[in-house]
């Protein structure tokens, strides 16, 4: 799919937010609990609003740096002290000493703070006129850090976080104009909040594909970090298993700073921990890469019961059916 496709859904191109004021929140629930519900799924406003909310990034962030100038709302900054006392939370919640070396139990301590917190978070990002839908975004917030039963993390739970992103756009408060931000500011804070809790608590990766996946805990910020790099005078798909490259590039791409992380984590060579992102080295461009990439999360994420199955559906992200 071109990164240019647009879809009938919310994206922050919206101005003016699609939410009347007499808005019936509800605390969101599954709705995908059998095979045959994919359909459902793919033919409902959340898919539409969540790829329109995707690609309307993916189309913002083409060509620009994270190191870029961009306008930071209060909302955005607010955002920030939300993931900083997530992050101050890991801090203040050291592993524990158990036999087994993966899924370390203090990351259940860790979520129980979150669980109890998290409309409280959610209500301190809000307008105070929209507070009634602390609870159904405080669930995304929830799903968005990784199962505390399991004590895994994967790209249902990444999705979790860009649906709360979506949310606070179809509410009002994030705007058209806080797109950078959304994904320069708050996403890459998210993704280093991420890497911390996998890296402390050893976390396992939920549904992993083994070397056969793209990466075994995150996806967008491969799609958004391609966009990035679109049209760049000298770097090309072929330098990003250049650990010189990487190291000297890093803050100003996402995607560079996701091949940093595996191989801080994984030994060996690269083709043979991350043969995805090897083959897709070998792709001549950026906007083929970024192309191939948002086809192969659309099957490998989108279209999958086991990812989906987990997906809850409320008043902002429904699973009603695009009206025609």
């Amino acid at each position: 799919m071109a990164e240019t496709e647009h879809h009938s859904g919310s994206s922050p191109e919206d101005d003016t937010p699609p939410i009347p004021v007499c808005q019936n929140f509800m605390v969101p629930k599954k709705e995908i609990s059998m095979f045959p519900d994919m359909g459902k799924w793919k033919r409902s406003q959340a898919y539409a609003d969540y790829m329109g909310f995707i690609l309307t990034l993916n189309e913002g962030v083409k060509g620009k740096k994270l190191t870029c100038e961009y306008k930071v709302s209060e909302t955005i900054e607010k955002l920030l002290v939300l993931l900083g006392t997530l992050d101050r939370w890991i801090d203040e919640t050291p592993p524990e000493d158990q036999p087994s070396r993966f899924g370390n139990k203090a990351y259940r301590t860790w979520y129980a703070k979150l669980d109890q917190e998290a409309e409280g978070l959610v209500a301190a990002v809000i307008p105070e006129d929209k507070a009634a839908a602390a609870p159904e975004i405080a669930v995304y917030l929830k799903e968005a850090v990784g199962n505390s039963t399991r004590i895994d993390y994967g790209t249902g739970h990444e999705a979790a976080f860009a649906i709360f992103l979506c949310c606070l756009c179809k509410i009002g408060a994030l705007r058209v104009d806080d797109q950078l931000a959304i994904i320069f500011k708050v996403f890459d804070r998210y993704l280093v909040v991420m890497r911390k809790l996998q890296k402390t608590y050893r976390m396992e990766p939920a549904g992993s594909q083994g070397v056969w996946g793209l990466d075994d805990f995150q996806f967008l910020p491969f799609i958004w970090g391609s966009s990035q790099f679109v049209d760049h005078p000298t770097l090309e798909p072929k330098h990003f298993v250049d650990e010189k490259v990487v190291n000297e590039n890093h803050h100003d791409y996402m995607f560079l700073e996701c091949i940093k992380f595996i191989n801080e984590m994984k030994t060996g060579p690269f083709a043979e921990h991350s043969n995805q992102l090897w083959n897709i080295s070998a792709v001549p461009t950026w906007s083929k890469v970024n192309q191939g990439l948002i086809r192969m999360y659309k099957a490998e994420c989108l279209e999958k019961f086991p990812v989906i199955q987990h997906f809850k559906f409320g008043s902002l992200i429904s699973i009603q059916p695009v009206k025609p």
